[in-house]
């Protein structure tokens, strides 16, 4: 970490502020974690789950990471010193899971997350990712499986909390919970996630 009295330490400390104190629907819970180690000098991390079970993690709904990277070299590759690196994933029914548009229509909720919230950033790229199963063996019983994995990493500009507030939104999407869905009762997992 960057010299505590230094200037990058300082806009490194408001920004890990800022993710800190931002707000979160009340069914996904939030929590910070080590960040990874060796990816740029300061770095903050938050691990996200829809309706955690009731330990509060391992969420049968889906789940998410955020990840605030600074490094006052400004990597080429980032065209800046932040970058925000994100993962996001949920299960599906079998049937969402073959649509060919799925992968297309994940990004396009992050990207529009980041929009609706005034969140600018440039330099994003990604990758989604679904995945069908079948069960076999002592597995068959639980039938066929999907899941739906987006990471992506973006560099942003100005304050940070709309882009944590952006991938929170994009957690629960996935994870079929749309803006303002809050406190709407949930049934039971739409599939469990086979590991």
């Amino acid at each position: 970490m960057a010299d505590q009295g230094s200037p990058a330490a300082t806009a490194f400390t408001r920004a890990a502020e800022a993710v800190r104190a931002t707000s979160f629907r009340e069914d996904f819970a939030v929590r910070e974690i080590p960040a990874p180690a060796g990816l740029a000098p300061d770095a903050i991390a938050l691990a996200g789950d829809v309706r955690p079970e009731d330990d509060g993690v391992d969420s049968p709904y889906g789940t998410g990471r955020f990840i605030l990277l600074h490094d006052e070299s400004e990597p080429a590759a980032w065209g800046g010193a932040w970058r925000v690196v994100c993962f996001a994933q949920a299960p599906l029914e079998p049937d969402i899971g073959v649509d060919p548009l799925l992968a297309d229509v994940a990004w396009s909720w992050l990207i529009d997350a980041l929009d609706s919230r005034h969140a600018a950033y440039h330099s994003a790229s990604g990758t989604a990712t679904k995945t069908l199963s079948k069960g076999f063996g002592s597995l068959a019983d639980e039938g066929d499986g999907a899941q739906i994995e987006l990471r992506a990493s973006w560099s942003p500009d100005g304050d940070m909390t709309g882009h944590v507030e952006a991938w929170s939104e994009l957690v629960c999407m996935l994870a079929g919970l749309p803006p303002g869905s809050e406190g709407i009762a949930v049934f039971g997992p739409r599939r469990t996630m086979r590991g």
